[in-house]
């Protein structure tokens, strides 16, 4: 009985290793995109914040109809300066890239948390339309009051990181120094005797 119900369990394996292979070895394509955002304070007080997106096709066919749709961008709170929150492109062959970038202007001070944009796209083998999302963007820290930076702070964090080390060097060179140049008595000795 236990010899039958392990060659049942190794048949069923077998099978399973097949089917999970052929799933592997299928033409479909695989997307990845990053969603990334950058803050600009400009000089007039106004914060950019600049969104691109890279659209990845690891997969091994192409993909038809790419959609970018982005709608976590709230009208209240950011106005669209460049560019379109949604993008479309006619295909992505296998191993291509796409990338597409907006610019917003903020509205309203405070954290923003966004949500990954939605990328859509057709595949020839299946009716219904594919989804992908985007990474999802670190919080940013919208029109926050943030102390301007000086040199004096710098230098400090400068110091305080690189003090000591620049302490032991600068005592090594000085000790080679000391130990390289003769000394002053022995100058005059030298040119004593060079007289005589």
């Amino acid at each position: 009985m236990a010899l039958h119900l392990a060659k049942l369990l190794i048949s069923a394996m077998a099978v399973f290793m097949l089917v999970s292979a052929s799933f592997a070895t299928s033409e479909v394509p695989f997307m990845v995109v990053h969603k990334k955002a950058t803050l600009n304070r400009l000089k007039s007080g106004a914060e950019r914040v600049l969104v691109s997106y890279d659209i990845y096709n690891q997969g091994t066919s192409t993909a038809y109809d790419v959609t970018l749709t982005d709608n976590s961008w709230d009208k209240a709170t950011f106005e669209v300066v460049n560019g379109n929150t949604s993008k479309s492109w006619e295909r992505l062959d296998a191993g291509g890239i796409l990338s597409h970038s907006i610019e917003l202007e903020a509205k309203v001070k405070g954290v923003y948390y966004g949500a990954p944009a939605v990328i859509t796209f057709r595949i020839p083998t299946k009716p219904a339309l594919q989804e992908a999302y985007s990474t999802p963007i670190l919080p940013l820290d919208i029109l926050a009051d943030k102390p301007p930076t000086n040199f004096l702070d710098v230098g400090k964090r400068l110091l305080a990181k690189y003090g000591s080390l620049v302490s032991v060097i600068s005592m090594v060179v000085l000790f080679i120094y000391l130990v390289a140049t003769p000394s002053k008595s022995n100058a005059a000795k030298a040119s004593s005797k060079k007289k005589r």
